[in-house]
């Protein structure tokens, strides 16, 4: 009897494992025929193993837990290529994400087939041809982003039943004729539509040019017309819009993308109704606290400051929905969200050894100091982070706040840079961004301070900072008191470097050990990131490199031959400046410094 049992459970397994098999080879084979008809010079694509019968082990594919493919994520991948019909054949796919890449040709009527789609984003491409009007058919699609290719034709009219739509982009292409004016595209402006060759931009306010007597009346006439058979339209739009509202507001069963969206009571509940005792950092932006689910899990919960109006509820969407998708090792990824009238909460994992800030200054003296290894390992994850906003997201990411407060760490002490879900989202198109200072003294890049004016570069001197933090466990603040009022900051940690004092500057915690030649790199790498023009310090991306050993002794050298150029010629000084401002700005508070980005 037991032989027997055995033999049939083995059975089962066998029939399990084939029927795995197959369903995995039918998509994998999906997918290779995508690899197949691309170029990947980057060898993005390599983990898509021909011999590998199971696509979910790839690099950039998700599965469900019955190992059936539900995201395809290759943006900004530099593929060229041509989309394949078989893409029609993943029957459980959700996101299609390829934007910004080299596809050409057309988008196959197929992908009309994914009815689970949830996201189809073929921005920044070479695609040509019409939208076919088999997208028509995706039901549960929410995400639909074409813009900046060449497609042409007409927008088909099919499009209009899609009610689930909440961001669509098509401008930038070559599209003729008429927007249709019903259904979903009711609640789309022209920015939607811009910059094809369009009939009609969506309708606009009236404005009144009093040029004759006959044209007010006739438009009179006109008005009362419209006003009498438009009533049932009008009422139509704002059911809709109100359905979708209240299904953002109140639906406990709605998603966007892979993030969960929690119930308001869900997260009072985890965290004894947002109590003061568990309160575990705060900011301009808001508090965060410690909450434990129902189902045993710790989570960190932000409490934004500013409650969610109807008129932001969208565009706050799109922006979690935009930062869910920047997805990397060393990036705190976002589990969830809660919207209501008067709330909006962002919901992460929670982070059991804290951040850099709490493991230097704020450690109980149980905790042993960070070890020099560990304090390597962090600079260079929270380099490759910040690399991947700038240079992997799309838009990207600017955090513009960048300190080790924001570096938290996992239970391996790997370091996760957080708070950029707050960031501004740069367009691809600029070059910055002006708006009110949001940071912490100490932290914010010259230029920022004095115009504004935010970049990729800004990021990087605040990592500079932070690196000088992480090597020498003092606020940055408190480094200036250090180098006393007569020496500027910069200047006193590179003269220490010259003279061989790396004692006066390596936390006291360490004890002395720490190897001597890996403090000069990171100091040097430090020093390169907080020049005090954003065009002389490096992108984060060679930032990562140097910390790997690549070029940092060629650029550090080049700077110091810039440097005694400028010494000798222009009589100028070091080009760092005085990052702390001695003014009035002095007296304002860090948070008063802060905000929501």
């Amino acid at each position: 009897m037991m032989e027997r049992l055995i033999s049939v459970c083995l059975w089962l397994t066998l029939v399990l494992y084939l029927i795995l098999r197959v369903a995995g080879n039918a998509e994998g084979d999906v997918l290779k025929a995508l690899k197949n008809n691309t170029a990947d010079p980057n060898n993005v694509l390599e983990s898509w193993d021909a011999t590998d019968y199971n696509p979910c082990v790839w690099d950039h594919v998700t599965c469900n837990h019955r190992n059936s493919v539900t995201r395809v994520d290759l943006q900004n991948a530099n593929l060229s290529g041509q989309l394949v019909p078989q893409l029609g054949q993943l029957p459980n796919l959700q996101y299609l994400e390829l934007c910004g890449n080299n596809i050409s040709g057309i988008i196959p009527e197929e992908l009309g087939n994914l009815t689970n789609l949830v996201s189809l984003d073929l921005c920044l491409n070479n695609l040509t041809g019409g939208i076919p009007t088999t997208l028509g058919k995706l039901t549960k699609l929410r995400f639909l982003r074409l813009n900046n290719n060449s497609l042409t034709g007409t927008i088909p009219l099919s499009l209009t039943t899609v009610m689930t739509l909440q961001v669509l982009n098509l401008s930038n292409n070559q599209l003729v004729g008429d927007i249709p004016v019903n259904g979903s595209f009711t609640l789309f402006d022209s920015s939607s539509f811009s910059n094809n060759k369009l009939n009609n931009p969506p309708p606009a306010s009236p404005t009144s040019s009093g040029n004759s007597v006959i044209g007010a009346i006739f438009g009179g006439v006109f008005a009362g017309a419209l006003l009498l058979f438009s009533v049932p339209a009008i009422i139509f739009a704002r059911r809709h819009c109100r359905k979708r509202q209240d299904l953002l507001f109140e639906d406990p069963e709605y998603h966007l993308g892979q993030l969960k969206r929690f119930s308001l009571h869900e997260l009072q509940a985890a965290t004894d109704y947002f109590s003061n005792k568990h309160v575990v950092g705060s900011g301009g932006s808001g508090r965060v606290y410690k909450g434990h689910l129902v189902d045993g899990s710790l989570v960190a919960i932000k409490r934004l400051k500013q409650g969610c109006t109807h008129g932001g509820m969208l565009q706050f969407q799109t922006e979690v929905e935009m930062v869910s998708m920047a997805v990397h090792r060393n990036l705190l990824r976002l589990r969830g969200f809660c919207m209501t009238a008067t709330e909006r909460l962002l919901v992460y994992p929670f982070m059991v050894n804290g951040s850099v800030r709490s493991c230097l200054r704020e450690r109980p003296e149980s905790q042993a100091p960070l070890d020099w290894g560990v304090r390597k390992r962090i600079a260079l994850g929270a380099a490759r982070g910040i690399a991947y906003l700038h240079d992997h997201c799309n838009p990207k990411i600017i955090h513009r706040d960048l300190k080790a407060a924001d570096i938290l760490l996992d239970e391996e002490f790997e370091a996760v840079v957080g708070d950029f879900g707050l960031a501004k989202l740069m367009d691809y198109k600029n070059t910055h961004v002006t708006t009110a200072v949001r940071g912490t003294m100490g932290h914010i890049a010259p230029e920022y301070l004095s115009s504004g004016r935010a970049s990729e570069k800004t990021d990087v001197f605040g990592y500079g900072i932070m690196l000088l933090e992480l090597i020498t466990g003092q606020k940055a603040a408190d480094l200036v008191r250090l180098a006393n009022d007569d020496v500027m900051l910069l200047d006193w940690v590179e003269g220490l470097l010259k003279d061989e004092k790396l004692e006066t500057l390596v936390d006291s915690d360490l004890q002395g050990n720490y190897i001597k030649e890996e403090v000069e790199q990171l100091i040097q790498v430090a020093l390169l990131c907080t020049q005090s023009t954003p065009v002389g310090r490096p992108k984060m991306a060679e930032v990562v490199r140097m910390l790997d050993g690549d070029g940092l002794a060629e650029r550090w050298e080049d700077w110091q031959k810039k440097k005694m150029f400028h010494q000798e010629f222009s009589n100028t000084r070091h080009p760092n400046v005085n990052w702390i401002i001695t003014d009035s700005t002095s007296r304002i508070l860090p948070d008063e410094l802060s905000g929501p980005r």
